[in-house]
């Protein structure tokens, strides 16, 4: 796990945080704030996990052969 991973994780529960606290108190802008985060981390998260299988392929190309 990469740190593009972890804190696409994290902005992601943020932002599920203020969206769901804007519907709640009914603040429209809190809870738009939240969805824009919300997505910023699983793009990020995303990018992340991209991150991690090119790095584990490269790995796998530069192993021996058995």
């Amino acid at each position: 796990m990469n740190k593009d991973q972890v804190q696409g994780r994290v902005e992601e529960a943020k932002g599920s945080v203020k969206q769901a606290t804007g519907r709640v108190i009914g603040n429209p802008d809190l809870e738009d704030r939240g969805t824009v985060e919300k997505v910023a981390g699983k793009v990020q998260k995303t990018f992340g996990d991209v991150k991690e299988q090119v790095k584990d392929q490269v790995k796998d190309a530069n192993r021996p052969p058995r």
